[in-house]
């Protein structure tokens, strides 16, 4: 097939726009040719077990999948009956981007609570925390956060832990959506160990797509007792991959001589360049006062920017990124393993070009 994109296209829309990172892309190659068992039972996923294990400890077991979402509902169906709830925060995927999936598929009933920053504390998980024995009330069973969060913030491990304190006291488990679980353990400076199953969490979607790889990501166990057959869930929910060991591939290659944090570190530290250089214009008079402010910490691979929605739009007609919420002026760019210092370089002159106009 004859390519027919322009490969020096770049945009700041979302980590999902970059390609497939050349060392996953050999390591599919490399996994390539004769035969191997179906359905799991290859020696990628085997090993990919092992790996996991070393990871997160000897209880931990690995399911890959296709997608997030998958991820996602197939970890939080695994904790919890039909007449179970879920508490999360309002801008957390599963409520906001995932078109009802956790409630049009698994029955689940999701209890969102408004956070300025994307993160829940236990104060705020107990808002929704009540009801148990109440037949007219979903009930809690299950605590969903996300690392980092969708506003790009971070949970530090004492902030998991308090959150997982809290939830196991009142009898509920704690999933943590990982979709960009690489760029917290970057930012963090820790093993995802720490922040996980150290810290209380139960059960981990652990992402890949956002971090290089094709179609490629993994339920991870952490507690195993309090989880109930996923095996067979994931047939049920056609998340089971036939020709697993080529998900397998991928996933090890991030754990494989760091890859999934170096991507990761790189990622953010695009974002953190894109960041100082957004607040060096402005305090040096290079933008106008009052021109470009900002909504949330810059922690991980993503910059929140407040600014006028015609600025927006001026600025989206020559490098594409999205709206966060129009009617605030918020706006999100986001920093992917292949963004390089050159494309961080050349969105800054546009976003200084336009807000001088």
């Amino acid at each position: 097939m004859t390519r027919i994109h322009d490969t020096s296209f770049r945009g700041f829309a979302s980590d999902n726009y970059a390609g497939v990172h050349p060392e996953v892309l050999a390591a599919i190659a490399d996994a390539n040719g004769g035969h191997q068992i179906s359905y799991g039972e290859d020696q990628y996923t085997a090993r990919l077990t092992e790996v996991v294990k070393a990871e997160f400890g000897d209880q931990a077991e690995v399911f890959p999948v296709f997608n997030g979402t998958g991820a996602n509902v197939l970890a939080l169906t695994a904790l919890m009956p039909r007449w179970g709830a879920v508490i999360a925060s309002g801008t957390a995927h599963i409520h906001t981007d995932e078109g009802g999936a956790p409630e049009r598929v698994s029955s689940l009933k999701l209890f969102t609570v408004p956070t300025p920053d994307g993160k829940l504390t236990p104060e705020l998980v107990a808002t929704e925390a009540f009801g148990w024995g109440d037949e007219h009330r979903a009930q809690p069973l299950a605590v969903s956060i996300t690392n980092t969060t969708e506003l790009g913030t971070l949970y530090t491990p004492d902030e998991v832990r308090a959150i997982a304190d809290y939830a196991h006291a009142h009898g509920m488990a704690l999933h943590l959506d990982g979709a960009r679980v690489w760029n917290a353990a970057a930012a963090l400076g820790t093993s995802m160990r720490e922040f996980t199953v150290d810290a209380g969490v139960d059960i981990l979607s652990l992402g890949g797509t956002k971090n290089g790889l094709l179609g490629a990501e993994a339920i991870v166990v952490l507690n195993p007792e309090r989880v109930e057959g996923l095996i067979y869930l994931r047939k049920m929910y056609m998340q089971l991959a036939s020709k697993m060991r080529f998900l397998s591939a991928q996933l090890l290659t991030l754990f494989d001589e760091g890859l999934g944090i170096r991507s990761a570190t790189h990622a953010n530290a695009m974002a953190a360049r894109l960041r100082a250089g957004l607040e060096g214009m402005l305090a040096d008079g290079s933008l106008p006062a009052g021109s470009l402010g900002f909504s949330q910490q810059t922690q991980a691979n993503a910059v929140f920017a407040l600014l006028s929605n015609d600025a927006a739009d001026r600025i989206r007609e020559r490098v594409r990124f999205y709206d966060w919420d129009r009617a605030r002026g918020e706006v999100r760019w986001m920093c992917a393993f292949d963004t390089t210092e050159a494309d961080i370089d050349a969105f800054l002159q546009v976003i200084r070009e336009e807000l001088t106009r």
